[in-house]
């Protein structure tokens, strides 16, 4: 049972501006929309980030790979089925939350250094640093995946205090 309502109702317009980006409005973001401010910021930082240098199906990995590693069951779930919508494989999603990418060195170097921020709390040594900088990995990627993880990391620990209804086919993080 969710810890905090799923809102339907919303004078600010925020669940509005949900539906525009994602087509409709998730459970997280109604119960979400109870913070208008964190609703909007996390929105705003979402819109923003669809704007950088990293693509969508990597977006997608790396929203993936931070709730399985926050252990998200909603967000796995979700990011599950996104990806799966965006052509990624049962394979693919598999290996995604292992932080692995075996058809694309760059979008496997991507995915472990997610991780390691993930797991270090952005305390990456410089051989890690230095190995995926040498695949091809860029400054502008580097503070994307940071900005990624935060967002990702918002929404995953959201999920653990609100509980809001899994609205997506389950998928054990």
């Amino acid at each position: 049972m969710p810890r905090l309502p799923q809102l339907t109702e919303d004078p600010t317009g925020l669940l509005d501006r949900t539906k525009a980006q994602l087509g409709r409005v998730p459970n997280l973001y109604a119960a979400l929309a109870n913070g208008p401010a964190a609703l909007a910021g996390y929105l705003a930082m979402r819109e923003e980030l669809t704007r950088g240098a990293l693509g969508p199906r990597l977006r997608e990995q790396i929203a993936l790979l931070v709730a399985q590693e926050n252990g998200c069951t909603y967000c796995v779930s979700a990011h599950t089925l996104r990806g799966s919508r965006m052509g990624l494989g049962e394979s693919e999603l598999r290996r995604t939350r292992e932080a692995a990418d075996d058809t694309d060195p760059h979008a496997d170097a991507v995915l472990s250094l997610t991780r390691e921020v993930v797991r270090t709390h952005g305390r990456v040594d410089d051989a890690t640093l230095a190995r995926v900088r040498a695949a091809g990995v860029t400054d502008a990627e580097l503070a994307e995946v940071v900005a990624h993880v935060a967002l990702n990391t918002l929404s995953n620990y959201f999920n653990h205090l609100a509980q809001p209804e899994l609205d997506f086919p389950e998928v054990q993080a």
